[in-house]
């Protein structure tokens, strides 16, 4: 296996605390156009980009209500929330470490365009990884491989020496495909499709970023 040259991070989840913000979002402006979703569970739609969400929901809406008005709402009220945001325990000093060991670091999200740029710019990483990736950027998101694909292609480094961080399945998946390393990282458990799952980003800097000599 080549040895690690850049990391791919995911951003939802991963990075930053932003589910409840999103389910929050989400809750409200269904709520607001006439559709009842509480009973489909917190986790749902984690990992899953907003066009698939909306094939799910949309007969719950009445007919007059479009997938435009309806995605649009609820990313007004997200970036509108973004400073509310805090990233996940350890986040921080693992991308502050990769960089200083001169890893380099990009982003790639399931999210749309302006929700990629509030949370990323909430987390205040911005000088610190080369570009970040948005299901606004490829004709297909997670859990197809084009996302993590175009990151590598963009890099200019072979599939293997690039690592992908994801907390989902779907993310995993989308990785895996595309033919990086894929670390998940989730306090319990595995994610099936990993290479590896580990309980904190602070194991995982370890393993990418060993001790000398080691």
């Amino acid at each position: 296996m080549r040895p690690v040259r850049a990391v791919a991070w995911d951003v939802d989840g991963t990075l930053v605390d932003s589910e409840p913000l999103h389910e929050r979002c989400l809750l409200d402006v269904c709520a607001a156009l006439g559709a009842e979703v509480k009973d489909l569970g917190n986790d749902r739609f984690r990992g899953i980009h907003m066009a698939d969400i909306w094939l799910q929901l949309r007969h719950r809406f009445p007919p007059s209500i479009t997938e435009g008005e309806w995605s649009g709402r609820i990313r007004a009220l997200y970036v509108a929330a973004a400073d509310t945001l805090c990233p996940l325990p350890g986040a921080l000093d693992a991308i502050a470490a990769l960089k200083a060991a001169g890893v380099r670091q990009v982003c790639v999200s399931n999210s749309e365009r302006d929700v990629v740029d509030a949370n990323l710019a909430a987390l205040g990483v911005l000088p610190m990884i080369d570009f970040s990736i948005s299901v606004d950027d490829v004709a297909s998101g997670k859990p197809d491989p084009e996302p993590y694909r175009i990151a590598a292609e963009r890099l200019g480094l072979a599939p293997g020496e690039v690592a992908a961080v994801e907390d989902s399945a779907t993310g995993a998946a989308s990785a895996r495909a595309a033919g990086l390393i894929v670390y998940g990282v989730l306090p319990r458990g595995e994610i099936p499709g990993a290479h590896l799952t580990v309980p904190t980003i602070a194991d995982l800097v370890t393993h990418l970023l060993p001790p000398a000599g080691r």
